[in-house]
């Protein structure tokens, strides 16, 4: 017999199983059936919680990147707090992968392309101004961005050897100098 499941678990298992399934074969490729009959659930119940497919993409790809208070942190520390900040939400809880899910299918995806670019917007530019100055953040953050996607990119997508052998503490000595040069610091 089957073990029940709360209403909660169920959202949380076709979330997991939705972010498993568009992380490994896209938007277009991912369909309700698949991700219902590895949830083990009928296909109506995903449209129950999520109410379509665009939903359940949009819900997948919701990400918080859980910044710290960059305010706080002493300017000649901030490159390198960045950068661990972000390696550590990569390599943290595998079950919370929805940014590199975002990352993946905004390549393909413009939904996704536009989530990627609000997160930023509306999570790291706020950050950074309050530790830079509302004149830099956005500049900053866009550049800041190019450095961190593109170590997503190569470390946890594509899986470069010669970036993926270093340590997350080589890691950030590596990028931390070039995130300093883009804020000005460190």
């Amino acid at each position: 017999m089957m073990e029940r499941r709360s209403s909660e678990q169920t959202k949380a298992t076709i979330l997991r199983v939705a972010r498993e399934r568009f992380a490994a074969q896209g938007y277009e490729r991912t369909t309700i059936r698949a991700v219902a009959a590895e949830a083990e659930i009928d296909p109506s119940m995903v449209m129950r919680y999520f109410g379509s497919k665009e939903q359940l993409f949009d819900a997948a790809l919701a990400v918080d990147l859980r910044l710290p208070d960059l305010a706080a942190v002493p300017a000649e520390d901030l490159p390198a707090a960045l950068v661990r900040h972000f390696v550590e939400r990569w390599e943290g809880d595998p079950a919370d992968d929805a940014l590199l899910v975002l990352l993946r299918s905004a390549v393909t995806n413009e939904r996704a392309a536009a989530r990627m670019r609000e997160a930023f917007a509306t999570q790291v530019a706020p950050a950074l101004a309050a530790a830079v100055g509302p004149d830099r953040a956005a500049r900053a953050a866009g550049l800041v961005a190019a450095q961190l996607l593109g170590l997503a990119l190569t470390r946890y997508l594509l899986r470069l050897p010669a970036v993926t052998s270093l340590t997350p503490e080589a890691v950030v000595e590596g990028l931390g100098p070039g995130v300093g040069a883009v804020l000005g610091v460190g």
